[in-house]
């Protein structure tokens, strides 16, 4: 147990849930949870809180739910996930003529560089999330990951440069702020899901991550070690579930149930003779419904998400000769059977579903693995990755907080875990490299999204 590092909380703001996890990394680098809870989300549509009151019950909600299965916990800063169909993101480029070009270019010019870039125009009513250096040149040298250390005259860069409105921001702080948290950062969703299931060799080979919620489908591209685009498409899981209940005369909770039970995203892949009996409503006789129908549903919804994948992939020239590690389906729509074949299907690239164990230490209950809890281990991961660069201040007295033991698997299974964690120490050297160099994309000191309000009310 390594209680030398801090405990670091995601909250993962969704449209079907809110989860609240706690995490701290032990001696291998790898992600230990200490506290979990989730909740089922009201307030909030298509990613965007839109009732803070309910959006505040729901927090409340998690986090009790995070102390019921770890009352050692204290909680009082979070790193909140941001998405929406608000979520655009430009690209700019930025250069500077150096004054001491007898020298070599340090981190505070580059922080200089990036620091411009918040004086980009963006339209009124809209704010700057995050500023993303990708390749750099000094001079007449092209693409180079980091130029610190190289001498020369001008140098500059191309950015990917994401924003959001600014009221669906400010909904989102005063409903963190109301359940008595305080926001340490807003991260865009799909670069937290992003973190939490690749490693580094995904993002030089060139990977789609797909990742599926229940009001919006977040997609983030990476290309050769840089993030080349980012997109939030208006439609999830919900938008399924209200295309069966409508096509098919039912409930909206029956919808759910027929889609996670009995659903398949490929119609032809359905049993033509079976059927579904649901109970009929006060009186009336029951329904059969078929699975081929079901599936028929769920299919014409799905591709038209992966038609606005293959639509942004276009968009950025990153067609399927260019990702190599094809597409990467994680959140909670990405369970629904057959999903992989489909995605192939309609992009032509290879699929396979991203699981958030790539950081996670051995031993865990399953439920922690499963896809729709990528964002907020990644949210985890990127307040690390903060803790380890100095960008933001941390309580060093850490308190020892064990890991509880309805989060941990069967005491046997839990010790055939620990023999693997304890045989591959170099390994998870090798992959907390690979995050770290993952969030050294982004920039060191990230924008205070929240400093203006603060203005305000003093």
């Amino acid at each position: 147990m390594n209680h030398e590092q801090p405990i670091i909380v995601g909250l993962d703001i969704g449209t079907t849930k809110i989860a609240a996890i706690a995490g701290r990394k032990n001696e291998f680098g790898k992600l230990e949870i200490l506290g979990f809870g989730r909740a089922n989300s009201n307030g909030v549509k298509h990613g965007q809180v839109l009732n803070i009151d309910e959006t505040i019950k729901a927090i409340a909600c998690a986090l009790e739910n995070c102390y019921a299965s770890n009352p050692n916990l204290e909680i009082s800063e979070v790193y909140v996930g941001i998405a929406g169909h608000h979520i655009k993101s430009l690209q700019t480029r930025g250069d500077i003529v150096r004054q001491t070009t007898d020298e070599e270019i340090t981190q505070r010019e580059i922080d200089q560089l990036v620091a411009d870039q918040y004086k980009t125009y963006i339209p009124a009513g809209d704010q700057i999330i995050d500023v993303i250096p990708q390749e750099f040149t000094v001079d007449n040298f092209q693409n180079i990951p980091n130029p610190i250390g190289y001498g020369g005259v001008k140098v500059g860069a191309n950015f990917h440069i994401i924003t959001g409105d600014k009221n669906a921001i400010r909904n989102i702080n005063r409903a963190v702020e109301k359940s008595g948290l305080h926001t340490k950062d807003l991260v865009l969703q799909p670069l937290a899901s992003a973190a939490a299931v690749m490693g580094q060799e995904d993002i030089e080979a060139g990977v789609a991550i797909v990742d599926i919620g229940g009001g919006t489908t977040d997609l983030a591209v990476f290309y050769e070690g840089i993030l080349k685009h980012t997109a939030v498409i208006p439609f999830g899981g919900e938008n399924i579930t209200n295309d069966i209940k409508t096509g098919l005369g039912v409930l909206k909770t029956q919808a759910e149930q027929m889609k996670v039970q009995f659903g398949s995203a490929l119609a032809n892949e359905a049993k033509a003779n079976a059927f579904i009996t649901i109970p009929g409503m006060r009186g009336l006789p029951p329904k059969e419904i078929s699975v081929k129908n079901l599936a028929n549903i769920i299919q014409a919804r799905m591709s038209e998400i992966m038609d606005f994948v293959t639509y942004h992939l276009k968009q950025v020239g990153m067609d399927s000769r260019m990702l190599n590690g094809g597409i990467v389906l994680t959140g909670g729509g990405s369970q629904l059977k057959h999903l992989i074949q489909l995605t192939e299907y309609v992009t032509g690239l290879n699929a396979r579903i991203g699981y958030p164990n790539e950081h996670l230490a051995s031993g865990h209950i399953d439920e922690l693995t499963k896809p729709m809890y990528a964002t907020c281990i990644g949210l985890i991961l990127k307040g690390y990755d903060d803790y380890e660069r100095n960008r933001k201040q941390f309580d060093r007295h850490f308190r020892p907080v064990e890991i509880p033991r309805e989060l941990q698997k069967e005491k046997e299974i839990e010790r055939v875990a620990s023999v693997e964690a304890e045989s591959v120490p170099v390994g998870n050297r090798k992959t907390e490299l690979g995050i770290n160099r993952f969030w050294s994309k982004f920039k060191d000191n990230l924008i205070d999204l929240f400093k203006e309000e603060e203005d305000q009310h003093l």
